[in-house]
């Protein structure tokens, strides 16, 4: 049994165990609640850096940072994988994952600074995060039919942060200027992978 050390409002969280369904071995995962801000040392053990998700494999090795953890349960079960092997098709998705996970470093950290008194500094960091978020929306309405087709890490990791600004940033309202791109959430978020996985609260 792996143990997943997890938050559940982390979108990086979401992403591995939605690749986890996607390949249909959640069961074979315990989930965790971990609080890393408060660096426990159950988690410490694991992970030096202490962040979720941080997931202990049946290999006994602990992995980390959601890239290399999706990767690894790209290779446990006989599910079609969803990073494809070398070529153009491993790198486009690799790509997708680089964008998705992009957007979600600069949501979660524009997340993170809005918690802080409101000041000049501040507001700078946060125009700078949102600037990036809608660059690579703007990416991503261009490129929009390359998501197409079945899921893979790439698609996923998209899917996953364009969640995480609904969840997050409802009010920013990023599917106006990219229709093509919120037609295709709508699409590919029925999906068990990610509708299994919304966060809530």
């Amino acid at each position: 049994m792996m143990k997943l050390s997890y938050s559940p409002a982390s979108p990086y969280v979401r992403k591995v165990m939605a690749c986890a369904i996607a390949r249909g071995i959640d069961g074979r995962i315990e989930k965790v609640p971990t609080n890393p801000h408060v660096s426990p040392e159950e988690l410490l053990k694991l992970n030096p850096l202490s962040k979720v998700p941080t997931l202990l494999g049946e290999d006994g090795v602990a992995y980390f940072d959601s890239p290399v953890i999706c990767e690894y349960l790209d290779t446990v079960g006989d599910a079609p994988t969803l990073l494809p092997d070398a070529g153009p098709a491993r790198l486009k998705a690799l790509r997708q994952q680089a964008i998705g996970d992009g957007i979600m470093d600069a949501a979660v950290a524009c997340r993170g600074e809005s918690q802080r008194p409101k000041e000049e500094a501040r507001d700078a960091v946060m125009a700078r995060h949102k600037a990036a978020v809608s660059r690579a929306l703007d990416l991503l309405e261009r490129e929009v039919d390359a998501l197409s087709g079945p899921l893979t890490l790439g698609s996923l990791g998209v899917a996953c942060a364009l969640g995480y600004l609904d969840f997050r940033f409802a009010a920013d309202a990023w599917r106006e200027g990219h229709p093509k791109l919120a037609t295709w959430y709508e699409s590919v978020a029925k999906h068990k992978a990610l509708a299994d996985t919304a966060p809530v609260g």
